[in-house]
């Protein structure tokens, strides 16, 4: 196949399942809709405030994973027919388009949650060697704040850090370009998406898990 073509049917197929809204789904399953409940967000975090924390992780998890699978199957793809692409072009498009799926879900008039399990199972994937380090430092952040969007934030921000300092053989260099870039637009984006709880933060009233 086509790159054009390839790249398509890629990040269609990937954003139409980073949009399907487990914590949403799993609310409606409990009698509970999330997005008129809490916060209003879709995510793992006014899951668990308000079914649980056991409902909470396991939308968490379902999360991750639809940003980890199309990520983990786009990587099997062979290269397209017509133009080289760099490396890992095919995957950073799946996972881009899961995570904007999550974002922005066409199945709730694109209204999703922050980003930060699909992001996770999209990091897992594409730097295996660093979600460790990124999810060790989310625990750590949450543990001594109990702020859920700090965690995420310094998470992201972190990501970043470690792509640019251990990418080999340089993050700027074509063999890494795609990734980096990733790294940078989906911290921007958590960014982006906390902006609430970042004002709330200043202003001393979010509130802790």
């Amino acid at each position: 196949m086509n790159a054009a073509p390839l790249i398509g049917l890629v990040a269609a197929l990937s954003y139409l399942l980073g949009a399907v809204p487990f914590g949403y789904l799993v609310g409606r399953a409990r009698g509970v809709n999330v997005l008129e409940r809490g916060s209003g967000n879709i995510g793992a975090t006014n899951v668990g405030r308000l079914l649980g924390w056991r409902w909470g992780v396991f939308v968490f998890l379902l999360d991750f994973a639809k940003g980890g699978l199309p990520v983990f199957l786009a990587g099997l793809l062979p290269d397209p027919a017509d133009v080289p692409l760099p490396p890992h072009t095919l995957p950073v498009i799946a996972g881009v388009a899961a995570f904007l799926g999550h974002l922005f879900p066409v199945y709730l008039g694109f209204r999703g949650g922050k980003g930060v399990a699909t992001g996770a199972g999209v990091t897992a994937v594409l730097v295996p060697h660093l979600i460790v380090f990124v999810l060790a430092a989310w625990g750590a952040v949450f543990y001594l704040t109990r702020y859920v969007s700090i965690a995420s934030l310094s998470a992201a921000a972190l990501l970043v850090v470690l792509q640019l300092l251990t990418a080999r053989p340089e993050p700027w260099g074509r063999e890494q370009l795609v990734v980096t870039l990733f790294c940078l637009v989906g911290c921007l984006l958590v960014f982006v998406r906390h902006q609430s709880n970042i004002r709330r933060l200043l202003a001393g009233t979010e509130p802790r898990l």
